[in-house]
């Protein structure tokens, strides 16, 4: 990998990190968004655990359908 190849990718991660920012507060607002049968959510006196397994599961697809799309050579 060269400089020009090196500078090209960290221009277009911080491009999608620009992407992320302005896109998240807007994902926050969702109401179905890490509520998905198979979330885990425990709720005790003094502890909760969270781990939305199910919303993980369904963005590593989505994820992998637009990188497939996108990056195929």
């Amino acid at each position: 990998m060269n400089v020009s190849e090196a500078a090209r990718i960290i221009i277009i991660l911080g491009a999608v990190l620009i992407a992320l920012g302005v896109i998240l507060p807007y994902v926050a607002k969702l109401d179905f968004f890490g509520k998905l049968p198979g979330d885990i959510k425990i709720k005790r006196e003094n502890f909760s655990f969270y781990f939305p397994i199910a919303t993980c599961i369904v963005l590593s697809i989505l994820l992998t359908l637009l990188g497939n799309l996108f990056f195929r050579k």
